[in-house]
């Protein structure tokens, strides 16, 4: 009976230090500074009030140009294990400036992805940038939307409107789910909201941010809907002669569910997808810790990748998330300038982000503001 309460007692002791985990996990605040070219901060619900209030609620920092011109939506954290592409989006809300058009920045599209790690992944909770003023720290996320918000899974998850079937743990993926539905679930009631936002705001242009498992093939690529193969074309050529190596992709036609597709049919806009290389997701990794998180080195991966294991080249320097986050800033900037120069009248035109060989520099920790010196009305949390 004695050895009966004593193990009581201690998985007693171990559950609430874990539920204390799980809790700082979920709410750990993620400090956003306004930056000089952000207007107005919009929330999801503003576009489809069933989500108001809920965890997927996420903020929308709308930037603005004195000069007319055509609109752009960048997500990032539809997957939130996927790093570059919400500090990608932190840089923007945090240092962008328009002259001509609107861009729309979410850093978490997907925010109740950033509140839980993968199960049995053995991820760490969150890591942290390296800045001037002492580091800024993020929540490590996961691929799909935490269970507390939507459960259970199907045993087939079925695509709407295609009723294509697809793995039953992809229900709760937001890059499986557009374009979502009213009355449907969490994840299906998220993609309708964006849906509605790029009708109503007559968005031209969405970009998808993304990393990818270097054993996965697709990879280093822009996926573009056939609205948008001229644009992803060019932009793939110019940064491959000038910054760094990235190709193309065609969005297959009978692929549904993933945001380079269904965007592009089901609203006006153009739908694109970034997929940059991160090794902390390869399944032939080692110590899955924020360290491989942050500087992309792991033996395992590079040993594979001698075997012709992976689609993508890696070596001992590895993948560091500065080289990540400066591909996606300098992708972007690309597809805004190279889109303007053929839409003059729909221009967007963006400043003051840093493309790829200044964020290998100076480090992204060197675009993050510090909220402890701005002013509290201009800082908002993810």
């Amino acid at each position: 009976m004695l050895r009966k309460i004593i193990i009581l007692v201690l998985g007693a002791i171990l559950a609430v230090f874990a539920g204390i985990e799980f809790y700082q996990i979920r709410h750990r605040p993620e400090p956003v500074v306004l930056g000089p070219g952000v207007t107005q901060v919009k929330q999801l619900s503003d576009y489809f009030s069933k989500i108001k209030g809920s965890v997927n609620d996420c903020n929308i920092y709308v930037l603005e140009g004195a000069k007319p011109g055509g609109t752009v939506l960048v997500l990032g954290g539809s997957h939130p294990e996927e790093p570059s592409s919400r500090l990608a989006a932190w840089i923007l809300a945090e240092n962008g400036t328009l002259e001509q058009g609107r861009l729309f920045v979410v850093p978490s599209a997907n925010r109740s992805g950033t509140t839980v790690t993968r199960p049995s992944g053995a991820y760490p909770a969150d890591y942290t940038i390296p800045t001037a003023w002492g580091g800024q720290t993020f929540r490590v996320g996961d691929r799909w939307a935490n269970p507390l918000d939507q459960w259970p899974d199907p045993e087939v998850y079925i695509h709407y409107p295609t009723k294509q079937n697809l793995a039953y743990m992809d229900g709760r993926n937001l890059n499986r789910a557009w374009p979502g539905r009213p009355d449907g679930t969490f994840i299906e009631k998220t993609t309708f909201a964006f849906i509605e936002m790029i009708k109503r705001e007559k968005i031209d242009i969405v970009i998808d941010m993304h990393e990818a498992e270097l054993q996965y093939p697709v990879i280093s690529t822009i996926v573009a809907h056939q609205k948008g193969q001229d644009l992803a074309a060019i932009v793939s050529m110019t940064l491959s002669g000038e910054e760094f190596k990235i190709g193309v992709e065609y969005s297959p036609k009978a692929l549904h569910g993933l945001s380079h597709r269904e965007i592009g049919d089901h609203t006006d806009a153009i739908s694109l997808l970034f997929e940059t290389p991160e090794p902390f997701l390869d399944a032939t990794r080692g110590r899955t810790d924020a360290k491989l998180l942050l500087d992309g080195k792991d033996d395992f991966v590079v040993r594979a990748g001698k075997r012709g294991l992976l689609f993508e080249k890696i070596d001992e320097k590895g993948w560091p998330i500065d080289v990540r986050v400066g591909r996606q800033c300098s992708t972007i900037l690309s597809v805004l300038d190279l889109w303007t120069m053929d839409h003059a009248d729909r221009g967007v035109v963006l400043k003051n982000v840093p493309k790829y060989a200044e964020v290998i520099k100076r480090g992204t920790g060197a675009f993050l503001k510090d909220p402890s010196k701005a002013d509290p009305k201009s800082v908002y949390y993810e």
